[in-house]
This record gives C-alpha cells, structure tokens and sequence, in this order.
C-alpha cells in the first residue's frame, strides 16, 4: 500500500517545520493522533525514536532515519510481516508552503492490512494533512 496526501498552506516554512517536527504536540492539533511520545531527547534527528497512540490502531514506534532541517523527515516501523515507512517533506510555494505526506507499506502483511486498515490510514494521512493546515494558518 501506498497513499500520499498534498496540502498547501498559507504560513511561512519555519512555522510549518517547527509544528512538524514538535510531534509530542501533534494530538493537540489533529484527530487521527491520541498521544505522541518522543523516546529520547529532543529534538527530533536521525536515530530517534518516537512511540505513536492512534485511535483504533495498536501503539507503534517509528525511528527517524532520514531528516533535512527546514524541508523532510521520514521515519520507520517495523513489525511482524509487515514495515511502514512515512515521510514528511515541504517546500515553499507562491503562497506559502507545500506539505506533502506519504505512507507506504511492504512485507507479506502488507496486503492484509490494505484490506483492514487501508481506509483508516487514507483518512488519517489526509485529516493530518488538513490539520496542519488548519493550525499553522491559525496561528
């Protein structure tokens, strides 16, 4: 499975990219998150881990393996049969900022869980997408 949600955002990149990266706040602006735990010291670099509450999923802890300040991070989280990668990247635009976000997932459970869960991830990348959104041009 692969799914990929692309908002534009009227806010400059550095307050676009410091609410992206503060992920212990992301439940106070976005439904599909219930608590965001960062497993280690801040701020959020490669190598850091972060456990993940969301509604009606098991808990998650995804590592950073990949962030460029200002512009992506992706993380990854591996479990039985199955690994999910998410990025997170950015870009300025004409009029603000450009978020795009992305999760894919391979491994034999893969197709298994597109079939369960598909839906619920589609809606929670795109309710996180009009979230940020929704907070960054609120402030």
């Amino acid at each position: 499975m692969w799914f990929s949600s692309s908002v534009d955002i009227l806010a400059p990149a550095d307050l676009v990219w410091s609410t992206l990266i503060d992920v212990e706040r992301w439940p106070g602006w976005t439904s599909s998150m219930s608590k965001v735990t960062l497993l280690g010291p801040a701020p959020l670099a490669v190598g850091s881990r972060v456990k993940i509450k969301q509604p009606r999923l098991p808990s998650a802890v995804w590592t950073v393996d990949q962030l460029t300040p200002g512009s992506f991070f992706s993380w990854i989280n591996y479990s039985v049969g199955l690994t999910s990668f998410a990025d997170h990247r950015m870009s300025t635009s004409d009029t603000g900022t450009q978020v795009v976000l992305s999760i894919r997932q391979s491994g034999a459970l893969a197709p298994l869980l597109s079939l369960v869960a598909g839906n619920l991830t589609r809606t929670y990348v795109r309710t996180e997408a009009a979230s940020l959104k929704h907070h960054c041009e609120s402030a």
